[in-house]
């Protein structure tokens, strides 16, 4: 620490910048005390009267700390770490804790040093927890292979690196299978994130037990309400596919318990969502609208995060710590008039200083298919056929068995069942497996991704064989992306060509590109309650229940084991 931010501090010499006469919340205290904020050299270094080379008058606003993202996926916002920053900080998320399985999954260790040099130098502070589960289940087909203890050790002494990405292989936890445990073993003494929708009792006893140490996949609260008793801190999670805020806060709130072992995340969001609704500041303003007290919301989004992680010198607005400030009008709204970082006010011009260049070319060229025809997408119709049925604005689905449209013993889609898709991408075994699904909605047409959690093979919905053959040859043909298709020919598409999930382009493109594919999706039928693309990409992931569809067939999440057709 300079000599200099000592003096600034006791005021003997002008502070850099000094946001003057503001309404602070301090989060120690718990209170809301009007004085001045004193900064220099990114840091702040004093709270109550002071004069500096700049001076902000903040008369009638309030200060508040920089909000935490406590559990993000970069990937899913189809951006690089540096698009996805420039736009979240404008929103008041100073910092994040990123978790890159989805890259590491196809890419492997290269996925895990591109996001590590690809954030060293971005607008907002990123943190990587490395990747527990890769692949999700021993019955993913990914790129990466199996990414072991061996592999993952290396990473723990990275400054950045503040311990184990969520454990979704919850199942092998509580049976103790070794690959599992030796990756706890190598990560005990640093926070271990925590997957485990739908457990409950023991197998939450258990799991905590093991190191665990938080959970995002509540949806309810008295599921946050149980997994709090045990110990665990609880990520309130409000994404674009999974909205669990209200469900969760409700019951807590009811239940009049502390919420102080509570954060927000957002897991996966979309950067037309974040532009309509926010970031993490719109956790806060929704929490504060159920009845969280104003500074108790705050500090879920921003000191319990820091505290829980580690992150020294985050999280409150106080001498010694970083100056990552909001500047707001009204506490309720939580919509910043202007952002702070490391005593940086935020516009074009600041953000216009960062830059990146991709090293590792290899991340462009991910997606290899064999060739398909309409044979693989066959499905026999039975007397009864397994249906995975889609629940609105949630990831889990429900397993149904009926008799499904069709003609001379072949399931053909109808308004009410589309057909599912899912084909391996990595050149591996070429497979491909179909199912029936309910509540996606689309008519006359296809819609195909290459973000498909967490191994992140082709996935496809549509009413007809040739559209999404269309839609996954054009996957290949981009190198991956979002593809709509209609009458055999491609509506509109999207290249996110860094390892099929993130876009080589500026953020703002993306989000016009993808809002515009939304609303085509929507016009062709895809429900309400159904993230056209975010809710398809989770239909494959073998981890949340109840069924999944993978490259090999349909997958009871319930029992661990496929289901014949």
């Amino acid at each position: 620490m300079k000599k200099s931010m000592v003096r600034a501090a006791k005021g003997e010499v002008p502070a850099d910048l000094v946001l003057k006469n503001g309404k602070v919340l301090n989060v120690f205290s718990e209170e809301i005390l009007t004085c001045d904020v004193a900064v220099a050299d990114g840091w702040i270094v004093g709270l109550g009267s002071y004069e500096g080379d700049k001076e902000i008058d903040c008369t009638g606003k309030y200060i508040a700390p920089g909000l935490i993202d406590a559990h993000v996926h970069i990937e899913s916002s189809m951006v690089s770490p540096l698009e996805f920053t420039k736009y979240i900080v404008k929103k008041g998320t100073t910092g994040i804790v990123a978790d890159p399985h989805e890259i590491v999954n196809v890419s492997g260790k290269r996925g895990m040093d591109y996001i590590l040099d690809a954030s060293e130098h971005v607008p907002a502070d990123v943190y990587v927890m490395v990747p527990s589960s890769v692949p999700a289940t021993n019955i993913d087909t990914n790129g990466a292979g199996k990414f072991l203890a061996e592999d993952m050790a290396e990473y723990k002494s990275h400054p950045r690196v503040l311990g184990l990405g969520e454990m979704m292989r919850f199942v092998d936890v509580l049976n103790e299978d070794r690959e599992t445990m030796d990756k706890l073993d190598v990560f005990s003494d640093m926070v271990m994130d925590g997957h485990a929708p739908g457990i409950s009792s023991k197998e939450i006893q258990a799991y905590r037990t093991a190191g665990i140490q938080d959970d995002h996949e509540c949806s309810s609260g008295e599921e946050a309400l149980e997994k709090l008793r045990a110990g665990f801190h609880i990520l309130v999670r409000e994404g674009s596919g999974a909205k669990n805020l209200e469900s969760i806060l409700e019951g807590l709130l009811t239940s009049g318990v502390s919420l102080d072992h509570c954060m927000f995340c957002t897991d996966d969001k979309h950067l037309e969502d974040i532009e309509k609704d926010g970031h993490i500041n719109y956790c806060v303003r929704k929490a504060i609208a159920l009845g969280v007290p104003e500074i108790k919301a705050y500090k879920m989004a921003s000191c319990n995060a820091a505290r829980f992680y580690g992150i020294r010198h985050a999280g409150a607005v106080g001498a010694g710590y970083r100056a990552d400030l909001l500047i707001l009008d009204d506490l309720k709204e939580a919509e910043p008039s202007m952002v702070i970082k490391n005593g940086n006010v935020v516009d074009d011009a600041w953000l216009s200083s960062f830059g990146y260049e991709l090293k590792d070319e290899s991340l462009l060229h991910t997606v290899r298919i064999r060739e398909l025809s309409e044979k693989d997408l066959f499905l026999e119709k039975k007397e009864k056929n397994h249906v995975l049925e889609l629940v609105p604005n949630e990831l889990l689905t429900l397993h149904r068995e009926e008799e499904v449209p069709g003609t001379n013993g072949e399931f053909i889609p109808d308004q009410e069942y589309g057909k599912l898709a899912v084909v391996e991408r990595h050149g591996k075994n070429g497979k491909a497996g179909v199912c029936p699904v309910k509540g996606y909605g689309i008519r006359n047409g296809a819609v195909a991704t290459t973000i498909s959690h967490d191994s992140h093979n082709i996935i496809a919905a549509g009413d007809n064989d040739r559209d999404i053959l269309c839609a996954v040859k054009e996957l290949e043909r981009i190198q991956g992306g979002y593809v709509i298709a209609s009458d055999g020919k491609v509506v509109d598409a999207l290249p996110l060509a860094i390892s099929g999930l993130m876009s080589t382009g500026r953020a703002e493109e993306v989000q016009k590109k993808t809002g515009e594919m939304v609303q085509k999706a929507r016009q062709m039928g895809v429900s309400q309650g159904v993230d056209p693309f975010i809710t398809l990409s989770f239909m494959a992931l073998t981890v949340i229940p109840k069924l999944r569809l993978t490259e090999s067939g349909i997958f009871d999440v319930t029992t661990m084991q496929f289901i014949g057709e």
